[in-house]
């Protein structure tokens, strides 16, 4: 979600304010209070810590709102008896990256045992490779049997040895069926029908805008070659010499949209959710050769409990405490099971395919190439694409 900033994302930004990370000088010392796990539960024998850092990004948990609490972590800390320090200091991607990255680099803890990064920004991969990462300790994470088939094997981590997905959304076309004279799944008429000329908008995003592009020229995104990245760029470019692209964006494209200022544009699936609240007769559509995917994951830093943090892990993936946070947060859930808790305490969320896709849709969905994401001519090609 790195630079996605829909209406959740403005509360977020408000949150936050210009609040600085602080490390903690320590986490927790484990001692004769420390915490044993329930085996049956887990399997092991391993001991918790007494207290559990949890970094996040803010307003992307559940929350009760008279009582300013997290009701499932409360529910995690009445289990387990001990304590999460859980902050949310994550405003976005690079700007904690460039916090964490100098401790990490000389192997010092950040004092975080679970952090949550977004695999599009290319800094997960990166963290795996430089060594800064825990791996998850399964044994304690039965619960992994519950993630969606089609987030178990990202390229960048193909067994989740690393990662475990907190939330995803989707990249597709949002449109207004009523501008563009009816249905719109094609990335290829978006880019060159003339009637649209100058009401379209792409998004500054790399692995969102080229990867769709990617998928309608035929190529797969998830494994960019010179070839493919070099074919997508020059559709891009002459779509934008012919006049058809408007203008390149964050989320602005939101109110553009709702305004008539814009017909179609490269959207995120969760901003899409909350534009139709206001704007029912805007779509959001998966263009028929595949939409990205961008995901939200749970990481360990170095220096991190991994078995305390992969205790916290399994705990959000029962699909009744997943539920709990999805009803919240309304982003896609990757817990299977959780849509059917919500069928019966908010079926308006439940029936949601924008929330809960199908796995069908799922299937459809492509996560960009991680080495593409940090290849750094690929990215002063996209600056320069983009005017930036």
């Amino acid at each position: 979600m790195s630079q996605r900033v829909t209406r959740k994302d403005f509360l977020r930004r408000a949150a936050v304010g210009g609040s600085l990370l602080a490390f903690p000088a320590r986490r927790a010392a484990r001692g004769s209070a420390a915490t044993k796990a329930p085996t049956a539960a887990l399997g092991a024998l391993d001991t918790l810590p007494n207290t559990i850092v949890f970094s996040n990004w803010p307003l992307y948990i559940d929350i009760n709102n008279k009582k300013k609490t997290h009701p499932s972590l409360q529910q995690f800390e009445a289990h387990y008896h001990v304590n999460v320090q859980y902050i949310e200091d994550i405003n976005d991607n690079d700007s904690f990256f460039g916090k964490i990255e100098g401790p990490l680099s000389q192997g010092q803890s950040v004092g975080r045992d679970l952090i949550v990064m977004t695999d599009t920004s290319g800094l997960p991969q990166r963290m795996i490779e430089l060594g800064w990462l825990e791996k998850l300790d399964k044994a304690a994470i039965p619960n992994i049997k519950n993630l969606q088939p089609a987030q178990r094997h990202p390229n960048w981590d193909p067994n989740r040895e690393y990662s475990l997905p907190w939330q995803s959304g989707m990249t597709g076309i949002g449109y207004d069926p009523k501008k563009v004279g009816g249905t719109l799944n094609s990335v290829a008429e978006l880019l060159t029908n003339p009637k649209f000329k100058g009401k379209v908008t792409l998004l500054t995003e790399m692995a969102d805008t080229m990867g769709l592009v990617m998928l309608a020229n035929g190529d797969d995104p998830s494994h960019v070659t010179d070839t493919s990245w070099n074919r997508a760029v020059k559709t891009i470019k002459k779509a934008v010499s012919s006049g058809q692209i408007r203008q390149f964006t964050g989320n602005d494209y939101a109110p553009l949209l709702a305004k008539g200022d814009v017909w179609a544009a490269v959207a995120w699936s969760g901003d899409m959710v909350q534009l139709q609240a206001d704007h029912p007769g805007l779509k959001w559509t998966m263009p028929k050769t595949g939409a990205m995917i961008w995901t939200d994951n749970m990481l360990i830093p170095r220096g991190g409990n991994a078995y305390a943090a992969s205790v916290l892990m399994n705990w959000y993936y029962k699909p009744n405490v997943a539920a709990e946070v999805e009803d919240y947060v309304n982003y896609i859930c990757p817990v299977a099971g959780a849509a059917k808790v919500l069928e019966r305490t908010d079926p308006a969320v439940a029936k949601n395919p924008l929330i809960f896709p199908p796995a069908s849709m799922l299937a459809k969905t492509h996560v960009f190439d991680g080495k593409a994401l940090n290849n750094q001519k690929y990215k002063q090609d996209f600056q320069n694409l983009i005017g930036a």
